[in-house]
């Protein structure tokens, strides 16, 4: 009984099918990750930037 339990865990460790599906979610979630804190970042700066320009326009009326 042991053997056979010893031999399923052995198999279990060796099978490797799985593996490539996590990493490529672990990678997908690494790029949603910097996706997300990219946008966040440039969105600030680019909001600024463009009431800049909404307020040298209306000034320049």
């Amino acid at each position: 009984m042991f053997k056979h339990l010893a031999a399923q865990a052995v198999k279990i460790h060796r099978d490797q099918r799985g593996q490539g599906m996590a990493e490529y979610g672990l990678i997908i979630a690494l790029v949603a990750v910097l996706a997300i804190a990219g946008f966040r970042l440039l969105g600030r700066n680019l909001g600024s930037k463009v009431q800049d320009v909404a307020d040298t326009i209306q000034n320049s009326n």
